[in-house]
């Protein structure tokens, strides 16, 4: 079974690239071929795989959506590393107007912060950083090959996220996620 969710951003949010545009700006948003921003499928999983942790514990169907991590012991001899879901990026639709009418660059903000020192209340040396975010935004993702019973798990799992990406504890990211169903797709 696949499922296809959605992410609604009600705040800027920034996934990181690891790239930087020189002196410009220290953190850009990760982007496809086209230049649109997305969430990384590897992200998605790593979200939902400590809430639905959480939910399940160590069960079998965790096992099986998720797989096991480095440190994890198998439980029995048919428990596997690799879990048997993949979980696609979550993208902006290509239809979506502001893409259709070559405003992608309006997408994207940059922020300024820097660190002050306490004592004299002036900013410290080499402190400005730079971010480039991205504005509200709703995208859709689809996770392949889910389990008999991996819809529930994920589906709580997905209520229990509240924030994504760098910056959740200063205000980016807020968001929900949910599962997509038949009615709506069309």
């Amino acid at each position: 079974m696949d499922i296809r969710y959605r992410i609604e951003f009600f705040s800027n949010w920034h996934c990181g690239s690891g790239l930087a545009a020189g002196a410009d700006v220290d953190a850009l948003v990760v982007k496809d071929a086209n230049g649109l921003p997305y969430v990384p499928g590897r992200t998605m999983k790593g979200l939902l795989r400590e809430s639905a942790q959480e939910l399940a514990g160590d069960n079998n169907l965790f096992v099986r959506i998720f797989g096991l991590s480095g440190d994890e012991k198998p439980v029995s001899l048919g428990d596997k590393r690799i879990g048997e879901c993949f979980f696609a990026n979550a993208m902006l639709e290509e239809e979506t107007a502001i893409v259709t009418s070559g405003l992608t660059p309006y997408l994207f903000q940059t922020f300024a912060s820097t660190a002050i020192d306490e004592k004299s209340g002036i900013a410290k040396d080499n402190s400005l950083r730079k971010i480039e975010t991205v504005v509200p935004c709703t995208l859709k993702g689809e996770i392949n090959n889910v389990p008999d019973g991996g819809e529930e798990l994920l589906r709580k799992a997905m209520q229990m996220i509240k924030r994504m990406g760098t910056g959740r504890n200063r205000g980016y990211g807020r968001c929900k996620i949910s599962i997509i169903n038949e009615k709506e797709d069309k």
